[in-house]
């Protein structure tokens, strides 16, 4: 999906009801009327197991398609080219016409160059917030219940890929959450600036690159007396480019650590955080600590760093040295939280 330029979105129309039940579960679903007791022959929404039977039956009606993205009845076909796209939509189109399933025409847009897709913008290789969303934060009026900023959070919570510094710059929201505070929430002027932060964020358009799997992935991370963060990146057009950011703040037990022990929790942090991204393929670290040459030459005898250094010889990769002034990414993570 990364190297694709052209793109349709269909949605299914009331997708639930497309799917018929077998006559042997039919009664489970039964329910009393005034006119009596009455079933579901299709699948109606909010039984448990509706969610998980939708998806593994599209899996098995769209295996066969190429180019395809599903997720429950949103669909987004992507290609390189526009001479390969007429095929994947016959294909898709086909599939849909065997299984008697109908897309609603209004959620269809066909050849696109730049598309709307699960609250996203797509467009060559990019990935951007929605704006509409978006607007809708900027817009919000101040939340006075503990249900308002949960809404609030919910939908930063979508977007906090975006955020280098989510967790901190949210911290004042969260805090209104605790159990046992009261349903009607004091905003206060830190409340204030942490939504600001992040309406003034989401509003500055952050574009994320989508990954190409076949290309390899750099990571870099910094470690400062409060904080680590650590970005996944990959190369286009000649120029790093941010894919996932991820930080966190230090224990107080993590602040006294010594500079060395910090470096290298950041590490630990980074592999986890972008695992999926990096298990079993080789990738280049880059930290501006000389000393961090001790992970591949395996010379220590501190046993907290041993321990690190065990854990991650599962994973491949290089180290580079990159002096502190060229770890922007990295460093302002590491600092902001």
């Amino acid at each position: 999906m990364s190297q694709s330029t052209f793109f349709t979105s269909c949605d299914l129309s009331k997708a639930y009801w497309q799917i018929f039940l077998s006559k042997e579960c039919c009664h489970i679903t039964a329910f009393q009327t005034p006119l009596g007791l009455m079933h579901w022959c299709r699948m109606p929404f909010g039984l448990v197991g509706a969610p998980a039977q939708f998806i593994r039956l599209m899996r098995i009606m769209l295996k066969d398609c190429p180019n395809l993205l599903n997720y429950f009845d949103d669909t987004l076909v992507h290609t390189p080219t526009w001479v390969q796209h007429p095929d994947s939509l016959r294909t898709l189109f086909a599939a849909l016409r065997k299984h008697d399933l109908t897309v609603n025409p209004a959620k269809l847009s066909i050849g696109q160059t730049r598309i709307e897709f699960l609250g996203h913008v797509v467009s060559n290789g990019t990935l951007a917030p929605l704006p509409s969303k978006v607007q809708k934060v900027v817009d919000l009026r101040t939340p006075t219940t503990k249900k308002q900023v949960q809404s609030l959070m919910g939908l930063l919570n979508y977007y906090r890929l975006f955020f280098p510094s989510f967790s901190t710059i949210t911290t004042p929201l969260t805090n209104l959450l605790r159990k046992g505070s009261p349903d009607m929430v004091r905003w206060s002027e830190e409340c204030q600036q942490a939504f600001d932060a992040v309406s003034d964020i989401l509003s500055s358009e952050p574009v994320l690159i989508i990954p190409d799997v076949n290309a390899p992935f750099v990571v870099q991370t910094d470690a400062s007396d409060y904080g680590i963060g650590a970005v996944l990146l990959q190369m286009r057009s000649g120029k790093l480019m941010p894919r996932h950011f991820a930080s966190r703040k230090l224990l107080p037990r993590e602040q006294n650590y010594s500079t060395i022990e910090r470096e290298t929790l950041a590490i630990v942090y980074a592999v986890s955080a972008f695992y999926k991204f990096l298990a079993f393929r080789h990738f280049e670290l880059q930290c501006d600590h000389r000393p961090i040459s001790f992970l591949k030459k395996g010379k220590v005898r501190n046993s907290r760093l041993m321990r690190w250094a065990l854990a991650l010889q599962e994973f491949s990769f290089s180290i580079t040295y990159i002096p502190g002034g060229k770890n922007v990414h990295a460093d302002a993570l590491s600092r902001l939280v």
